[in-house]
């Protein structure tokens, strides 16, 4: 039976709008308009790593609302199995996001029926097949925990994304194989801004296997179990939108060690689609297709073909 990647996470609308920088508290500043997107950390990562290749499934929840079915049929679009994903009565998830001329972001979550989740949801899943399990916190904290217990009884490589960030369970940190946070994300939890070394080493010290540290435009760091102490550079690109970056990031980095990629040279082609991300606006509109990943990475001798 082919291995495929598990999705248990968040679907939202995004509703993005644009302006010349970001507010300060209590202050407003003009827009220069606004777009409706799919996206939600869960559905970003499954439309991620579909597109390059993986065969996805997805499971959460959405509403009964217009943007549920719009959810739905978006995953549907790139062969995200959707068999997973309960339509709950209510409203589906929203992301408000306000986006600066520079690629920066700014992002509101109203959780919606990703709030909704349960562990019993997750215990209802099928985990024989699933060789990559990606998680979120976008879905209650019970929930994730479950997952991660089932994912790594059964097996599989489990990859957290702490974010939004909160405070890791110690048997939820037990049952991460791959904990990927970003550099802000990194800081609040080891309560601290030092470097990608140290940083690494405090969030091994807290019960996960192997970390990769993601650090825009500096690539990623990588450091665990499974591998020695790695950086990995990042491809110079000019940034339109970073929104969905890191969510690209894991799609990737799952698809490829999916695939038997060794941990550096899954980052390295994480960090590759990543970099194509960020040049296009929005979550899932953004993820690039195999064939761009592959042709961004002949292009650039210093990344090995995969």
């Amino acid at each position: 039976m082919q291995k495929s990647v598990l999705v248990i996470g968040s679907l939202n609308l995004d509703l993005v709008v644009h302006a010349e920088r970001i507010p300060l508290a209590g202050e407003t500043v003009r827009g220069s308009g606004y777009d409706s997107l799919l996206g939600g950390k869960g559905a970003n990562q499954a439309v991620a790593a579909a597109k390059l290749g993986a065969q996805v499934r997805m499971a959460g929840r959405v509403g009964s609302d217009s943007y549920g079915a719009a959810l739905l049929e978006g995953l549907d679009e790139v062969e995200v199995d959707v068999a997973g994903v309960q339509v709950t009565e209510g409203p589906s998830g929203l992301a408000v996001i306000t986006h600066s001329s520079d690629g920066q972001n700014a992002i509101v979550v109203q959780s919606g029926a990703n709030g909704l989740v349960t562990a019993a949801d997750v215990s209802a899943l099928e985990f024989a097949n699933a060789g990559v399990v990606l998680l979120q916190l976008e879905i209650p904290m019970d929930a994730v925990v479950a997952a991660a217990q089932a994912s790594h009884k059964a097996g599989a490589v489990v990859i957290l994304d702490p974010a939004p960030v909160a405070a890791l369970p110690e048997e939820l940190l037990r049952a991460v194989t791959w904990l990927t946070p970003n550099e802000t994300e990194a800081a609040q939890l080891v309560a601290g801004s030092m470097e990608p070394r140290q940083t690494a080493e405090r969030l091994l010290a807290m019960g996960c296997r192997n970390v990769a540290l993601k650090l825009g435009e500096r690539g990623a760091f990588l450091m665990g179990a499974d591998c020695e102490p790695t950086p990995v550079p990042a491809l110079p690109v000019k940034a339109v939108d970073t929104t969905a970056a890191g969510d690209c990031f894991n799609g990737a980095f799952a698809t490829r060690l999916l695939a038997g990629d060794s941990p550096e040279v899954a980052a390295r082609y994480a960090n590759a689609a990543a970099a194509i991300s960020v040049t296009r606006l929005g979550a899932q509109v953004s993820m690039p297709s195999r064939n761009e990943v592959e042709g961004l990475l002949g292009r650039s001798p210093q990344i090995p073909l995969v």
